[in-house]
């Protein structure tokens, strides 16, 4: 390789992205440093659905907590599309689901910000879109690319999708845009739901200059949302009416606190990438702003007139930092290659002094943004369900309690990993907050778990007596019960009755 190869080949987008992956990455593993299993609850459900699915072979199975009913319905239907390959996934691989936990939301943000450069690329800011991309916070309200959850994995196909919408006309490219928007749905349908409304700025600022590749991509994207009707039509009845009627804020997440969360320095580029193109104009660069605009007002519609669904709030703020990210890419490619598109149209060579200049102040803005995320994405709080006590004992109840015993009681806020680990069933658990069921549960272990009454009418067999108390004090409470059994640690089963 020659000296001119070698610089070229030193200065490609190629060695610009492998910083830019491998931060990616750390960011992914920041919350698992310290702690090895999953983070948030809804990362347990969804080990619980595959394990679920996984045990009854098809699309149709129990509950996994209470044991009840059937998993089948719509809204477990519409996950369907992440819990079947997760599950084939850790089988396949052998892989422990904490393993998985650890690495797959890593190797998922990755992906997300290879899709974000590939989309990113042809409209000349791939490596800067996709360094922004890395820096998107997870909260335990808004979610994120750190936890394992559908709409880390629909934030990896909406670029990829907008790409093909962007750049391909032939059949194949309509084909795979309407396969990969009928995955989005069975896979996370808030995710789909929210790339349509990204979709259509592009699909109406080309309707004019291109009718008939908009009208495609209208039709082929549409075509998944039908042929789902005659299962969803019920539920999306529902969702409509309450379109007009006001929804209370969530009180754990407020959408200026989120926007702040991205990043003064992240935001400030993305209004100067708002400016750069829309100086710079064309089909690509209008339908790229009014994408995010198109987002912003359903957000600021539901933040100011509470009217919208809480779901598309909360998970539209993930999608709204990402197009951000993109946008903010082209104000940090301004600033790197000073491309002031005023003076680009007078066609003026620029002296090298300027091009150095541009590289140096793009590397302090850099510096200055790593120096404020990472210490900010570090800060974020998040909340452990369980401990290695917990994790070790689930173990030990998965190995060796049969599972003809009937189901367990434990402090409920644990409840939810518990049937991750052990597959086994549970008297009640909490997934936002503690009701009445879920405050006898915590009465009766402080008790001494005395009530064999109340074991034998709900079904109970399995007790575990370890809680976690108001304030993170865990607490090993004693059983005063003739007819539980000591069999491990904390954990009693209730005596077989002799006939």
């Amino acid at each position: 390789m020659n000296s001119p190869d070698g610089w070229k080949f030193a200065r490609s987008d190629y060695v610009k992205m492998v910083p830019i992956l491998a931060l990616a990455l750390l960011m992914a593993l920041f919350p698992h440093f310290e702690y090895p299993y999953a983070i948030h609850i809804d990362e347990w459900v969804h080990i619980a659905h595959s394990n679920a699915l996984l045990k009854a072979a098809e699309i149709y199975y129990p509950d996994p907590f209470s044991g009840q009913g059937s998993g089948g319905s719509v809204v477990s239907l519409l996950e369907l599309g992440y819990h079947l390959p997760l599950a084939i996934f850790q089988q396949l691989g052998g892989i422990s689901w904490m393993e998985i936990t650890n690495y797959f939301p890593g190797i998922t943000l990755v992906f997300t910000v290879l899709s974000v450069y590939v989309f990113a690329k042809r409209m000349g800011f791939g490596w800067e879109a996709a360094f922004f991309t890395t820096l998107i916070p997870t909260t335990v309200g808004i979610m994120g690319p750190v936890f394992l959850v559908p709409v880390a994995m629909g934030l990896a196909f909406v670029p990829l999708l907008l790409f093909l919408v962007s750049n391909f006309k032939t059949v194949g490219a309509y084909l795979s845009l309407s396969v990969s928007a009928a995955f989005l749905i069975i896979m996370h349908a808030p995710s789909a739901i929210l790339f349509v409304v990204i979709l259509v700025p592009f699909i109406l600022v080309g309707w004019k200059g291109d009718f008939k590749h908009s009208l495609l991509t209208m039709v082929v994207v549409a075509i998944p949302f039908l042929v789902t009707l005659p299962w969803t039509s019920g539920l999306i009845l529902s969702e409509a009416k309450n379109l007009f009627n006001p929804t209370p804020l969530p009180s754990f997440h407020d959408f200026l606190a989120v926007i702040s969360a991205n990043g003064y320095l992240t935001i400030s580029s993305c209004l100067v990438g708002t400016f750069v193109l829309s100086i710079k104009g064309g089909r690509g660069n209008y339908s790229l702003i009014s994408g995010f605009l198109a987002l912003l007002v359903m957000l600021a519609v539901f933040y100011t007139l509470h009217y919208g669904l809480a779901m598309l709030y909360l998970r539209g703020m993930l999608f709204m930092m990402m197009m951000m990210s993109i946008i903010a890419g082209a104000g940090l490619a301004l600033l790197v290659r000073l491309d002031i598109p005023l003076l680009t149209g007078l066609k003026l060579r620029r002296p090298g002094i300027v091009r150095a200049s541009g590289i140096f102040l793009g590397l302090i803005f850099i510096g200055a943004t790593l120096a404020v995320a990472i210490p900010d994405r570090q800060a974020i709080p998040y909340y452990y369900m369980i401990d290695s006590v917990d994790y070790d004992s689930f173990i030990w109840v998965r190995e060796n309690v049969d599972e003809a015993n009937g189901k367990a009681i434990l402090d409920p806020w644990k409840a939810t990993a518990f049937t991750a680990i052990t597959e086994r069933n549970v008297s009640t658990r909490i997934h936002m907050a503690a009701f009445a069921e879920q405050l006898a549960a915590y009465d009766f272990i402080r008790d001494g778990s005395s009530n064999t009454t109340f074991l034998k009418e709900n079904g109970i067999s399995i007790v575990y007596t370890r809680v976690t108390e108001v304030g993170g004090e865990t607490v090993e409470y004693s059983v005063d019960n003739p007819a539980l059994v000591e069999v491990a640690k904390n954990i009693y089963l209730l005596k077989e009755e002799k006939d």
